[in-house]
């Protein structure tokens, strides 16, 4: 009886919905999705389905028609929004979005309300395709209707389940049999909001990690099956925190298939998204003894657009992430293991120099074009300066926002080979690639002085040769201070009185904000001591940092106090950098150099009994001494805009018949600091 009414609802349905294509049109470039429920009925329930007909009017203005479909609404926090998602499943297998794609009954609408750019989702599975995840999910941007009423710009999206051109593993058998191979496949999230039924579709590790079956469903699920795949994933676990968890055999690495780990960290970092923990897709194939990870799903607050968060350009997710399932423990001991520091570094370069950036801010320029008109249409509906989530900041216009985004971007990928190179064993060379862009270009020649904003005292050394702030005095050489750019962009700053170094003698392990507090000092010239070399960012106008490349930290005045012999002190670096009086600084032009006014002839004479020479018939520059034994120190050739171009031993001497045309400064030191000019 309930079949035969049932029957008769969707006869009357299709009376009353006549399929009549003068209807549905375009309001956009984008293809328009019509949905009308039976009777009008809007949807109200994430777990109550509604019959519904849907019409698709595509690029071409071809109107597809679907009838009998079921929609309902989806999400967590999302489902809470004014602009709602939505799930829609169709009475059988569809190819919704073409050939490319799954030939599947349920599909799901992103209304990406909490996200001003509305492609974030999109520019995610986008880096996840980069990485190397074996899927990602669709992202077809559609407008969309629903019973005659508009509700703005909409992504039509795959659900994620367990089928070809999805997660395309082996099915199990349906219905179970006792020659069924349990082993696979198996779709599993670590899921932080506990969405399953304990016991029937899901468990919490021994870890406290809440994991949720989506493949087998909790309808089909059977005891055997499910006490295989938690022993599985158990046991995983069990290897992974164990003693001999880095062994390559009797550890974690065994069980772990590392392409879909390095694609799914390093999407999940690039995009830095703070729920990459908090909701993990992995999965398990038939007679494969591997979890694998993906796919990527839900990053609509990635990309710095979560206000919980303050530092998202340069921090790693792995340690700011919002976590309290326990997953968060699983990276962390990943990062423990040297395999998985090299793994994540070794594909972040080739990403990186493959042209990531490049590739990234063409995408976002093509999705902003994309949606140009379907972004106008939607914020005619929605506030586009009213926060819907967790947006961190407001803007009046579309563009600023995708101007943000953009700035992140280009911000995020280069602090992220900084963070990896950081992390690296101490085998593994990574000058090579950790460069730095500098805030503040200066020619070598020139002095200055280093200003606190907030008190106006000035970088000085004390007798013990301790940095400390000293009101200005312009007569004083120990306030004046050479800038020196090294050939990865990080800066040299010396001492104009004693030609010593600034440094950060900071002992032990530090992060950004750990092990904060040491006064800096001076110390002897290395440019190779990381110590010694500073990346000076630019805040605003004037406005500058001064990050140490070996402890993170950034120089800061004690107190803001202006009391002479203020301790500069090595401490936190964060996202106050740019609001902090302390921590900022202005640099000034004081002085040149004498010396540097003195060209090379044929022989410049020196104290010590050593002189330089330069050849200019073969092009080579080199020392001579009574002693060639004392000549042990390191000779630094920069050109016009002071920056390193090449670095030799003074008792070898260097051709330097590979460098344009032009002048250059040699600098070295050796009882003081000696530089002078020569011409190529």
């Amino acid at each position: 009886m309930r079949s035969l009414f049932l029957k008769m609802a969707v006869w009357l349905f299709l009376l009353a919905s006549p399929v009549t294509a003068q209807e549905h049109h375009r309001l956009t470039n984008l293809p328009h999705l019509y949905v009308n429920t039976f009777d009008g009925r809007d949807v109200t329930s994430k777990t109550t389905q509604v019959l519904a007909r849907l019409w698709l009017v595509d690029e071409n203005d071809e109107v597809a028609f679907y009838d009998s479909i079921l929609i309902r609404g989806r999400g967590n926090s999302t489902w809470n929004l004014a602009k709602k998602p939505y799930r829609i499943k169709f009475p059988q297998k569809t190819r919704f979005l073409g050939e490319e794609r799954a030939n599947a009954k349920k599909w799901t609408l992103l209304a990406n309300h909490g996200d001003k750019t509305l492609f974030r989702n999109a520019l995610a599975s986008y880096i996840g395709d980069l990485c190397g995840q074996k899927f990602t999910p669709a992202a077809k941007f559609v407008d969309f209707t629903l019973n005659g009423n508009y509700r703005g710009c909409y992504q039509i999206s795959d659900q994620i389940d367990v089928r070809k051109k999805r997660v395309d593993i082996e099915e199990q058998d349906l219905p179970l049999t006792s020659e069924s191979n349990v082993t696979g496949g198996y779709l599993l999230e670590a899921d932080g909001f506990k969405d399953y039924q304990s016991g029937v579709s899901g468990w919490s590790t021994p870890k406290g990690v809440p994991m949720t079956i989506h493949y087998p469903d909790d309808e089909e699920i059977k005891n055997r099956q499910y006490a295989y795949i938690r022993q599985f994933v158990n046991d995983f676990e069990t290897r992974l925190f164990s003693d001999t968890y880095d062994d390559p055999e009797k550890g974690y690495r065994a069980w772990v298939d590392s392409t879909s780990l390095a694609s799914w960290y390093l999407a999940s970092e690039i995009m830095a998204n703070p729920d990459y923990v908090w909701s993990l897709y992995f999965y398990k194939d038939q007679n494969d003894d591997h979890l694998y990870f993906g796919p990527l799903w839900d990053s609509d607050i990635a990309f710095n657009n979560d206000n919980r968060l303050s530092n998202t350009t340069s921090s790693l997710m792995a340690d700011v992430a919002f976590a309290n399932n326990g997953m968060e423990r699983w990276v962390r001991r990943f990062w423990a293991d040297e395999w998985f520091q090299r793994l994540v570094f070794r594909n972040y370069v080739q990403l990186y120099s493959q042209g990531l950036e490049e590739k990234l801010l063409q995408k976002i320029d093509s999705l902003q074009t994309l949606l140009m008109e379907s972004q106008q249409l939607n914020y005619q509906k929605w506030n586009i300066n009213v926060r819907a989530l967790r947006e961190k900041v407001l803007y009046s216009t579309y563009d600023e926002y995708v101007d943000d985004l953009r700035r992140f971007v280009s911000g995020r990928l280069p602090a992220l080979l900084l963070a990896f190179a950081q992390r690296q064993p101490d085998d593994v060379d990574v000058d090579e690639y950790d460069r730095v862009t500098p805030g503040f270009t200066t020619s070598a020649e020139y002095c200055h002085v280093i200003t606190n904003v907030g008190t106006s005292t000035v970088f000085d050394i004390d007798a013990a040769g301790k940095v400390v702030a000293n009101a200005r005095n312009n007569q004083s050489y120990s306030q004046q201070w050479q800038i020196i750019t090294l050939g990865n962009g990080y800066q040299q700053i010396l001492n104009r009185m004693n030609g010593m170094a600034l440094a950060d003698p900071t002992q032990g392990e530090t992060t950004e904000t750990t092990n904060l507090g040491t006064q800096l000092v001076v110390a002897s010239p290395d440019s190779t001591d990381k110590a010694q070399q500073w990346h000076i960012v630019k805040q605003t106008e004037g406005r500058y940092n001064l990050n140490n490349r070996k402890t993170h930290h950034t120089a800061n005045l004690t107190g803001g106090n202006r009391v002479n012999g203020t301790v500069i002190q090595s401490y936190a670096n964060n996202e106050r950098n740019a609001t902090s009086n302390n921590r900022l600084w202005g640099i000034d032009i004081v002085d040149s150099i004498p010396g540097y006014d003195t060209a090379i002839r044929h022989v410049e004479e020196f104290p010590l009994e050593y002189a330089l020479a330069y050849d200019p018939t073969v092009h080579f520059l080199h020392f001579g001494a009574d002693e060639p034994e004392r000549l042990a120190f390191k000779v630094d050739v920069y050109d016009q805009q002071g920056r390193q171009v090449m670095r030799f031993a003074a008792g070898k001497g260097a051709s330097v018949e590979h460098l344009p045309k032009g002048i250059y400064v040699v600098s070295w030191y050796c009882n003081g600091r000696h530089s002078v000019k020569f011409q190529r």
